[in-house]
């Protein structure tokens, strides 16, 4: 049991944490989503714009939904490429052809952020979600 506790876990990780082979070079202006690094936020990716490229696929993006501590602007960063993807097409519009199995990795809204989880369960209209990185399984109208 231990061991495939062990494996599910370097699973998890290898989900959050995954260096992917940047193929995509970002634009000034180019809506995206950013991943956490941030402890209790793995797994979660925040919408950003991107204002600047920094050089050797880093870049400056400015936070939709991240203010800082003085909460008067949104917040900016400097980001590798490799925590950047392309935001998801508009949801509403391919809702309605999607139709969700048991264990389909899927991203969802909550707590201001999108999150990785795994269709874990349905009732009526309503699925359940698993986040593995927070063990936290919530249900979600994904219609």
């Amino acid at each position: 049991m231990s061991g495939e506790v062990l494996l599910c876990g370097k699973v998890i990780k290898s989900i959050a944490f995954k260096k992917k082979q940047i193929t995509k070079e970002f634009q000034k202006g180019d809506e995206v989503k950013v991943a956490s690094q941030e402890y209790g936020l793995i797994g979660s990716y925040c919408t950003a714009t991107i204002v600047s490229s920094v050089g050797n696929y880093q870049y400056r993006d400015k936070y939709k939904t991240l203010l800082p501590d003085d909460e008067f602007a949104a917040l900016e960063d400097v980001v590798i490429g490799a925590e950047v993807r392309p935001v998801s097409p508009d949801q509403h519009e391919i809702m309605s052809e999607i139709n969700f199995r048991l264990y389909d990795m899927v991203d969802v809204f909550a707590n201001d952020r999108w999150w990785f989880g795994f269709i874990s369960g349905k009732v009526g209209q309503e699925y359940y979600v698993y986040f593995p990185t927070t063990g936290d399984n919530i249900s979600s109208r994904m219609v």
